[in-house]
């Protein structure tokens, strides 16, 4: 066990909890006003991990919080303070980390693919009768979105991506995901991948630490600005430039931010795994 003195706890906690209000109260502020911002709300509406839930701060499995008390439901007292309950954690959570584990070492092992361009954000769009960002306009017309999509063609693998395809686009990808095949699939290139590693620590949550999921938002956070960015969608007047990805210039910068992506999700994939790993090796002891 790793024992963390009080000052130390609760500057971490402190530190966590100020990083964490610069994305959550804007949020909460739009939502009170009815507003909605396609970027910046996307993380905590799609996802369902609530501001209130991402602001607690953990220290992670096997850590003993010198003199504290009552920390929450996860959480045992003991003489020194309080700790996680790992083994009831694990009872509950066990078959779900194997999965995640599984998941996460797969796609580590896989080569990235920096091919798909995006498109998979135009493919929601395709012949579509209503679109999921409604209040902000398309910044090509209906045939134009199908000339592009229709020309590149679509590649994805991922399939939380692929369920929001309009039907008439399912047929011109190149792949068939499936919840199932998910970790067949799943590439370190992709920004939906990269993008779940936040899905993955939070998940994880409070059997990882706070710092990493919060790292694990940031860059999700950053991913999502270039995945609009490389929509149809026109976000002008939010202050984000296109990334005209039905060009060779868009092409080619969209490929380069999705490389340096996957060069930032590494080492937190590689965080979250090494915990994975450790969590159940520890599971398995007598």
């Amino acid at each position: 066990m790793e024992v963390l003195e009080p000052e130390e706890w609760r500057a971490r906690a402190e530190a966590h909890r100020r990083r964490i209000e610069v994305w959550a109260e804007p949020h909460l502020a739009r939502r009170a006003r009815g507003e909605a911002h396609p970027i910046e709300d996307f993380l905590f509406t799609y996802y369902g991990h609530r501001p209130a839930r991402l602001r607690k701060w953990h220290p992670g499995a096997g850590v003993v919080l010198r003199g504290a008390r009552d920390f929450g439901r996860d959480y045992l007292d003991i003489p020194e303070g309080a700790t996680l309950d790992t083994e009831a954690l694990m009872d509950r959570r066990g078959s779900s980390i194997e999965w995640i584990t599984r998941l996460l070492a797969a796609t580590e092992a896989r080569p990235g693919y920096f091919g798909c361009f995006g498109l998979h954000e135009w493919a929601m769009v395709y012949k579509a009768t209503e679109v999921r960002h409604e209040a902000w306009p398309l910044r090509l017309s209906g045939e134009e979105i199908e000339e592009v999509v229709e020309q590149r063609g679509v590649r994805c693998g991922h399939f939380d991506a692929f369920r929001f395809f309009t039907p008439e686009a399912r047929p011109l990808n190149a792949l068939r995901p499936t919840r199932e095949r998910q970790p067949e699939l799943e590439q370190p290139g992709c920004l939906h991948a990269n993008m779940d590693l936040y899905k993955w620590a939070y998940k994880l949550s409070p059997l990882v630490s706070g710092e990493l999921v919060a790292d694990c938002f940031t860059l999700a956070r950053d991913i999502r600005a270039v995945d609009m960015r490389a929509s149809p969608y026109d976000l002008s007047s939010l202050g984000h430039r296109a990334i005209r990805i039905e060009t060779p210039e868009g092409r080619a910068e969209y490929a380069a931010e999705q490389r340096g992506f996957a060069e930032r999700a590494r080492p937190l994939r590689r965080r979250l795994l090494d915990a994975c790993e450790r969590l159940l090796a520890d599971a398995r002891l007598p």
